[in-house]
């Protein structure tokens, strides 16, 4: 590597690590703001809400990754443009060196969106749902007043009548309505928490399951029902969501099976698409911001705005797409290509008029 190449790359990098750094603290302050009810009412600490904050963060950094690469790439091209430095590397052929260091970043910012989508965003919605969990069970065995609604989760409501000295919680009411569908009311004298290889689970005695299904109701009585934590504290209904499995697992899963489901393919290729929209959006902003211009007068858009716009058009293209989420990848890419060949193609000199 050359040092022009290197100076362009260390260029393009440092604006795009620094907007997300600056945007992911942002949304990490936004995530504890949003989980204060942890402290007021759920009785954790603030390192727990921090740690909340923190695994929720994968997902949306996912969503502005390729834009904060896109954005800083446009910045640094605009900042060459105006102290005329970009102007030098064209015309001391130093287009290559452009390129490469335009392909360096763009290689480095697809390979972190990939170790982003396939392990860390898994990962984090693995420690999530753990983490939600033994809040529940914390909140439930010790925290819950007694003779007070609490909201464990949206759409789950908790009611306990009190507590003896065992920890043994009396009167236990659990009303469930998370499912537009079916609303679930468990009843029980008594409850027990306790804590298996699988996590914890809700012990009911003496008690009934009611169900409500399109007005359509049953109840089930028990002398003894466990009830695993886990089916309070999701946010939805259980879907055999793939969201908390990282990618290698599921493509041993599938080869050890010989058989790949459509979900687990469609949740590989959504995942894989992170690392097409950096490289797409690395090469319309270079077809776009990579040449001189010498325009003085006239109305210029700011290409952050431009970025923003083509970040929203991709993610609009990718989510109603007959062909999948890589199609709004795919058509930055030629149309990047195709700027760049259109603007770097030889042009005859007009004839000179005496």
């Amino acid at each position: 590597m050359n040092r022009l190449t290197a100076y362009l790359a260390r260029q393009f990098a440092i604006d795009a690590v620094i907007l997300f750094g600056v945007v992911s603290f942002l949304l990490w302050l936004v995530g504890c703001l949003r989980s204060f009810d942890l402290i007021s009412v759920k009785g954790q600490g603030v390192a727990t809400l921090g740690w909340q904050a923190l695994l929720s963060l994968p997902p949306l950094a996912l969503a502005f990754l390729f834009i904060c690469v896109g954005i800083g790439m446009a910045r640094a091209l605009q900042a060459l443009q105006s102290n005329h430095e970009l102007h030098i590397v064209h015309t001391v052929n130093g287009m290559g060196a452009m390129f490469r260091a335009v392909a360096l970043v763009a290689i480095i910012g697809a390979i972190a969106a990939l170790i982003l989508s396939n392990f860390i965003a898994p990962y984090a919605a693995r420690q999530s749902n753990k983490l939600t969990n033994a809040i529940a069970a914390d909140l439930v065995s010790s925290t819950l007043k007694p003779g007070r609604f609490t909201q464990v989760t949206p759409g789950v409501l908790l009611l306990i009548g009190g507590r003896s000295g065992t920890g043994q919680i009396k009167e236990f009411f659990a009303d469930d309505r998370r499912d537009p569908d079916t609303r679930r009311t468990y009843i029980a004298e008594s409850a027990t928490i306790s804590r298996t290889s699988q996590g914890y689970v809700l012990d009911l005695r003496n008690g009934s399951v009611q169900y409500d299904e399109a007005g359509r109701f049953s109840e089930i009585t028990f002398d003894r029902y466990d009830l695993a934590i886990e089916q309070l504290t999701a946010l939805v209904t259980t879907d055999n969501s793939l969201h908390d499995q990282d990618s290698a697992s599921m493509i041993m899963q599938a080869i050890n099976s010989a058989s790949w489901s459509p979900r687990v393919t469609n949740t590989l290729v959504e995942r894989f698409a992170e690392g097409l929209r950096v490289l797409g959006i690395c090469a319309l902003v270079v077809g776009i911001s990579g040449f001189p211009s010498g325009r003085r007068t006239g109305f210029i858009i700011p290409m952050e705005a431009a970025v923003l716009a083509m970040g929203f058009i991709e993610r609009g293209i990718s989510t109603y797409s007959p062909t999948g989420p890589t199609s709004g990848a795919l058509i930055m890419m030629v149309l990047g290509v195709a700027l760049i060949f259109v603007r770097t193609r030889p042009r005859t000199m007009p004839g000179m008029v005496a």
